[in-house]
């Protein structure tokens, strides 16, 4: 396996990688998700790892987007505890730092934190490469939020561990490529329907009344198309169960646009409600 993943070394999303696939698995840093796809596609990694949603944060909507525009299916899906690092260069005190450098995802995930220490902001493409970025300038009177692991390969100083504003600050992750492995019990699905009234609640019927579970629902705006949307879902099912099968053939009958966008197994579900 070849695990290819947006992001510097020590990104979260290598850390997903690692821990889907273990410690040894071979991975591919990638600048942008587009070019997570790539590598999957181009068959220069047998998987593609992409965060899908935060637990503080939200979703990653981009991702979502992808989903659709490439035809390369769900296979895996791995949780993971995102534990953010305020971390600078050796020698550096809390009272130097100034600016903040991290992914959009981690300064809102830390924005209350950020805000007590009175500093300035910098959105960059990587919670790693924000700490890339420190380290190569040798940036005085900087830091960046990331992964204990980003410190210690970029050679900085944790002057803060755990400093996410919440305790909670999970981050579920889809694994795309290669084959599902054995125990799917999960299937994501994207569909568009006609403008008119109660459709969404009629799409949503046909697992409700076949009593399986949805655990996940997302709209995006449809392109070229103002005003209109595509659905994604998340149901408890794989999507040949007769049931669940039953109940897509019916969704079919009216939806303009339907798509499975994988069956695999959903992640252990480790943390306390």
């Amino acid at each position: 396996m070849k695990l290819a993943y947006q992001g510097e070394p020590g990104a979260y999303s290598e850390a997903a990688a690692r821990a889907y696939a273990g410690s040894s698995v071979e991975t591919l840093p990638c600048k942008t998700f587009d070019e997570v796809f790539a590598a999957v596609a181009e068959q220069r990694a047998t998987h593609g790892v992409l965060p899908l949603e935060n637990s503080i944060g939200g979703t990653i909507h981009r991702n979502y987007d992808l989903l659709v525009e490439h035809d390369l299916r769900i296979t895996g899906e791995i949780e993971l505890d995102v534990v953010h690092c305020l971390q600078a260069l050796p020698g550096t005190l809390l009272a130097d730092v100034k600016v903040v450098y991290s992914h959009p995802q981690a300064l809102a995930q830390c924005e209350k934190y950020l805000k007590g220490l009175g500093v300035t902001v910098e959105a960059v493409y990587d919670t790693a490469g924000g700490a890339k970025l420190v380290a190569e300038e040798k940036l005085s009177g900087a830091a960046a939020l990331a992964s204990r692991r980003a410190a210690e390969v970029f050679g900085l100083e944790v002057l803060q561990e755990a400093v996410q504003d919440y305790e909670f600050n999970i981050t579920r992750f889809a694994i795309i490529g290669g084959i599902p492995a054995e125990g799917a019990n999960k299937t994501t699905l994207v569909f568009a329907l006609p403008s008119t009234p109660g459709a969404l609640f009629k799409a949503l019927s046909v697992f409700a009344l076949r009593e399986i579970n949805l655990s996940k629902l997302e709209s995006r705006p449809l392109r070229g198309r103002p005003w209109e949307y595509l659905f994604y879902i998340e149901v408890d099912a794989r999507a040949d169960e007769p049931s669940c099968a039953e109940a897509v053939a019916q969704l079919g009958d009216f939806a303009q646009m339907l798509r499975v966008l994988g069956t695999y197994k959903g992640a252990e579900r480790r943390w306390a409600r």
